[in-house]
């Protein structure tokens, strides 16, 4: 099973705890798709919303096709549906009502040659718990490096 990363969050694992990831399919319109195959996106600053039964992905950004007729593109910034089954849904709407949890995308990708999100449940980092996990980060490191010394 091939998948092909488009575009990661690489601030989600550092600004939240995440505690479990789903996986679901995007609505996409016109040559958004074109654009992801480009690798012309980014989650920086995106999240994901619930509304009624549904959930969609909120300020995600897919840049117009550059090839393609200006006239059938979408707006970059747009919230997009997101696919998921319904009782996904279900969970994802009993743990956000839950205090401190929310959904982030971590990655976008294509699988299948379908276009992906990576959703994970997380709960968000106190400045404290951020200078924890980088001196974490920071022993393992060092560590891996005297490993490889030989020391």
């Amino acid at each position: 099973m091939s998948i092909k990363i488009i575009c990661q969050n690489k601030k989600a694992r550092h600004d939240y705890f995440i505690d479990a990831t789903f996986e679901a399919g995007i609505v996409l319109k016109g040559t958004e798709v074109k654009s992801l195959r480009l690798g012309r996106a980014n989650l920086k600053s995106a999240y994901a919303r619930v509304k009624g039964e549904e959930i969609y992905l909120v300020g995600s950004h897919i840049s117009p096709y550059e090839q393609g007729d200006s006239s059938h593109d979408q707006d970059p910034t747009r919230t997009r549906k997101l696919l998921l089954h319904k009782k996904e849904i279900l969970k994802l709407i009993g743990k956000t009502q839950e205090k401190g949890l929310t959904i982030v995308p971590l990655k976008m990708y294509f699988k299948r040659g379908k276009a992906k999100v990576e959703l994970g449940l997380g709960r968000g980092k106190k400045h404290y718990d951020k200078r924890e996990t980088i001196k974490k980060k920071t022993i393992e490191r060092d560590m891996a490096k005297a490993l490889k010394r030989g020391h």
